[in-house]
């Protein structure tokens, strides 16, 4: 066998691990892509919630009431309780903040037209373990 047969014997077989490890490589990175898919549709820990709402807002005022109250409360209740005129100014204010993050499934949820609770109040999602299982993520 000549020099130049045993370089491009050397050669392929080099491309050939090349196109392997790519493979790998793609395989990896959709997996990575799952898992950081997977993390944006969980939903934020409370932890992460309790901090979301500034001291003194309305809406820490809110949570504050329905937490004291233990159970949803329609918005004239969570005004009246606030001290605040039941005005449609303020209805249309408070609501409106209420349902952005109800809509984005955080602290708040609707239960009724006008009517808002905390998630806390509603079973709670089934906890995952923190050990996963031995093939998780495994390709085969």
């Amino acid at each position: 066998m000549s020099a130049r047969q045993i370089l491009q014997k050397l050669y392929d077989k080099k491309q050939a691990e090349i196109a392997e490890l790519e493979s790998q490589l793609a395989q990896a990175k959709a997996y990575l892509q799952a898992i950081q898919d997977s993390i944006k549709a969980m939903p934020r820990e409370s932890a992460e919630a309790e901090q979301a709402l500034r001291a003194g807002t309305n809406l820490a005022h809110t949570r504050e009431i329905l937490k004291a109250y233990g159970k949803p409360m329609h918005i004239s209740e969570i005004l009246k309780a606030m001290g605040k005129p039941i005005d449609k100014k303020n209805r249309l204010s408070l609501s409106g903040s209420l349902a952005t993050y109800a809509r984005r499934k955080e602290i708040f949820v609707r239960t009724a037209p006008n009517t808002f609770g905390l998630i806390e109040f509603g079973v709670a999602p089934k906890e995952m373990s923190e050990d996963l299982p031995e093939n998780f993520g495994s390709m085969q």
